[in-house]
């Protein structure tokens, strides 16, 4: 077992930072505390970051809070649209996309640090792993927005209170626990493009009494699929080589063929026959969730306190992709050898259009439960206890897949015509057709428990402390059908991933209140995982108001991020990798500079350890006066021993030139023949720690509230996050600057307006991307108005109409990913008009 930190190096280097900030910055505060005298007695409360019961006042971690009504004044239909505007998601988030791997996920990624570096709590609690794509974390299709209050999102490391995955930061989704009565509630949008529109609909129920609490209810949403043909950019022909051609001098048009029809085309200039795969398939996956959910609460005694949580959300999506593409070959001497004689097979590049598109179903089920005790042993120390178990399911089903062999013996024996595709009977289409598979799941069985203590009276208040210790067990198994497996299927690809892994966990916080105006929070987590090894996150934290209206606070931690069970268990793949490398070019009589496939296996990497991270912050809260709060955060994080995926020409770069890329990593390979001029045999591929990450940059806040009187109230909130330094060093020792280039914008904006007024509620939102380039290509700024008004009718009932993207604004056409805009900050449904009713009892 490896242990990723040195705990002595940890711990000393942690006592001196904390002995350092209490020497230079505690004399002052007690300065002030002294004239000051007593401070106000608040209540605690426990807030994102932090486990322990404190004062609610400004924290030294900076955490934005996304309550109900900004919620509804969105006009979102799940929790991953609201965040999807959220200016720390810096790069945009993965959305359920048709012809994804995990055409049913959702993910948020804060920072651009990737969904894996980025936790996901519901509650405080970690939220289920999605098993489609399980490096990447929460799947947020799996919380229905109908049972959240708000989400809290902490901008700042938090690995020493949370554990693996918090680098990037921290999203919280806080679940509706105090609700009295019933709420019913339907909703529908339209888009401006075809397909895409909205329905929404929810039914919650809620009691309580002097002892206990009760809310449960029922939700449903759904998004429709939106074909390429339909976006922007879908008029546009479909360009592929993959259409039907033989392999001469290049690839040419398969003789004899109409390739004006059925999709079909020539490609101008050239004589190469290409498919217009824009004309059937679809961006965007059709996407329906459905859950039912209950919390409640019981108090036993005047000390305990029984709690429970259920969540069951199914998740159904359709997704069509275009019909299967593959290279096939006639063999010598069959009919459709178009060269007789020369001993070698002719090749095509042929569309199987004709065996109809490939539609793909999944169906995601996650089920989690939890029960919990709270109790009071002495005036001063409380305990917190509980389980949790979580199933989360997975099946996709696919049609229309084509498998190889069985395509390639029709086409030999002349039954399936590459001249007259069309012209096949459903016998022989059928003959060849497959329909795929895949079931996956990961479960996770959660045991906790924590002991909050006050310790002793200090200038600012009572010391108090929190240690807990958690135990998990993670099953997963993420498995293809054998077809798609043993890689015979065309349009398809997939190896089986399935492992287990125990985590056991030690965590402690303590709270110093020098005075009242100063405070230090020191923190510190011990994680043991079963298959790689050990991690201890330290943190410290500090808050000094040297005015009522003014606070400075800072924090310095180290994270890490544990490698995923799907990376560490993937089963041996194999794939003809194109590479260039000037020794096995010399040995087939090829310049220095040619390209050739090389026999490559891809495979799972047991000795990879977890990311390590170092960051730290700085930031000011101003109120100067009423009406007016500001804050400015500066933050800066480093991530070493980067998972990275590490590819055949990779491997062969680093074979030939070590001193600039650097040696091949362990568990990776390269075998050459020294009797053919060292030509490459194989390589072994796969994931491995390589270079690392740095980047920081400012958040800005400024939020007003001007009350009017008999003419209303206005609040606006301004949001403003800023990336001055995005670098990433590559396997190969290269440093890329991404910031400011396509795909990776310096700076996002929102600023949310408000207005109340009597039983009206009016809402402006204004959304900014700024705009990004390079040699290549220059994308403009975006920026989207949503609107939004409300009434409130006096049969407590609430009527909202409005509009996302009011202006009908669209991402410039500038391909990122494979797609013809980055559907990962933007998306093209134009101007969505939408109407919700609620109805309160």
């Amino acid at each position: 077992m490896k242990l990723n930190r040195n705990l002595l190096s940890d711990a000393v280097r942690f006592g001196l930072v904390a002995g350092l900030a209490t020497a230079v910055v505690a004399p002052a505060a007690f300065a002030q505390e002294a004239e000051e005298g007593e401070a106000t007695t608040l209540d605690r409360i426990e807030v994102t970051g932090s486990r322990l019961k404190r004062a609610d006042i400004e924290g030294a971690v900076p955490v934005i809070v996304i309550d109900r009504a900004s919620i509804d004044a969105t006009g979102d239909v799940s929790v991953a649209d609201v965040l999807r505007d959220s200016t720390f998601a810096s790069f945009g988030n993965f959305r359920p996309q048709s012809g994804s791997s995990a055409q049913s996920l959702a993910t948020v990624d804060l920072r651009g640090l990737g969904s894996g570096r980025t936790l996901v709590l519901i509650d405080g609690r970690r939220a289920p792993t999605n098993p489609m794509s399980a490096s990447s974390g929460a799947d947020l299709n799996a919380i229905p927005l109908a049972a959240v209050e708000r989400i809290e999102i902490l901008s700042d490391g938090a690995s020493a209170v949370y554990g693996s995955d918090a680098i990037g930061g921290v999203v919280n989704v806080i679940l509706r626990k105090d609700f009295n009565g019933a709420e019913l509630r339907y909703g529908f949008g339209s888009t401006a493009v075809t397909g895409g529109d909205l329905e929404d609909a929810s039914a919650v129920f809620g009691t309580s009494s002097d002892r206990g609490r009760l809310i449960g209810g029922a939700s449903y949403s759904s998004r429709g699929m939106v074909f390429t043909r339909d976006q922007i950019g879908g008029d546009e022909l479909g360009v592929s080589t993959y259409g039907n051609n033989y392999q001469n001098n290049g690839w040419q048009a398969v003789p004899g063929f109409d390739c004006s029809t059925n999709g079909f085309w020539m490609i101008p200039g050239t004589n190469t026959c290409s498919f217009d795969f824009n004309s059937v398939a679809a961006n965007e996956a059709q996407v329906e969730n459905t859950a039912v959910f209950v919390r409640g609460d019981y108090q036993i005694n005047d000390d305990w306190t029984v709690y429970m949580t259920a969540t069951t959300t199914k998740v159904e999506t359709f997704g069509r992709y275009a019909p299967v593409p593959g290279q096939v070959r006639a063999a010598e001497g069959t009919v459709q050898d178009l060269v007789h004689g020369d001993g070698r097979a002719t090749v095509y590049r042929h569309r199987f259009a004709a065996a109809g598109n490939r539609d793909n179903y999944t169906d995601t089920t996650n089920s989690d439960y939890l029960v919990g005790f709270t109790g009071q042993l002495t005036d001063t120390i409380s305990v917190d206890f509980g389980a949790r178990r979580t199933d989360y399911k997975y099946i996709e089903n696919g049609y229309g897949y084509i498998i190889q062999s069985l395509a390639e013996a029709q086409i030999n024996a002349g039954n399936y015509l590459l001249t007259d595709p069309f012209g096949a009977s459903q016998d022989v289409l059928n003959s060849f057709t497959a329909t795929i598979g895949r079931n996956s799941f990961y479960k996770s069985a959660e045991y906790f428990g924590s002991v909050n203590f006050d310790l002793f009276e200090m200038g600012g208040g009572i010391s108090n402390a929190v240690v807990g210790a958690e135990y998990r067990e993670d099953r997963f198994q993420d498995l293809y059908d054998s077809l798609s497996q043993a890689g015979v299927v065309l349009g398809s690809s997939g190896g089986a991933s399935a492992g287990s892994r125990d985590v056991t966990s030690a965590y402690f916080e303590w709270l110093l209140p020098f005075t009242s105006a100063f405070d230090i929070t020191l923190a510190g987590r011990y994680d043991k995982y079963s298959d790689y090894g050990n991690d201890f996150s330290p943190k410290i934290a500090a808050r000094w108001q040297p005015l009522d209206n003014l606070t400075f606070r800072a924090s310095w931690g180290q994270g890490f991020r544990a490698p995923g069970l799907d990376i560490l268990t993937q089963a041996p793949s194999f794939s003809a990798e194109p590479v260039n490398d000037p020794r096995t070019c010399a040995a087939v009589n090829q310049p220095a500079t040619c390209q050739l496939q090389v026999d490559t296996y891809f495979i799972a990497n047991p000795s990879l350890a977890s990311e390590q991270s170092d960051q730290y912050s700085i930031g000011v809260v101003y109120d100067p006066v009423d009406w007016l709060d500001l804050s400015l955060d500066y933050y800066n994080i480093t991530v070493e021993d980067t998972i990275s995926q590490i590819g055949a020409q990779d491997i062969i770069n680093s074979d030939n030139d070590p001193g600039t890329y650097g040696p091949i990593p362990a568990g990776m390979e390269i075998i050459r023949d020294p009797a053919n001029g060292n030509s490459i045999v194989e390589i072994t591929a796969g994931y491995a720690n390589a270079g690392d990450l740095k980047t920081d940059g400012l958040d800005f806040r400024a939020n007003t509230d001007f009350d009017f009187g008999t003419a209303g109230r206005l609040q606006n909130r301004l949001t403003v996050s800023w990336i001055n330094k995005y670098d990433v060093t590559t396997p190969q020792n290269i440093v890329i600057e991404y910031a400011g280039l396509p795909g990776y914008p310096e700076l996002r904006a929102n600023l949310a307006n408000d207005w109340a007024y009597g039983d009206w509620n009016f809402t402006w939102n204004v959304n900014y991307i700024e705009g990004q380039s390079d040699s290549d290509s220059n994308v403009g700024g975006y920026a989207t108005n949503d609107v939004q008004v409300a009434w409130s009718a006096p049969w407590n009932g609430k009527i909202a109409v409005g509009a996302t993207n009011v202006g009908d604004r669209y991402p410039e056409l500038v391909p990122f990913d494979g797609r013809p805009w980055n559907f990962y900050l933007y998306d093209a449904y134009g101007r969505t008009v939408y109407l919700r009713y609620t109805q309160t009892f």
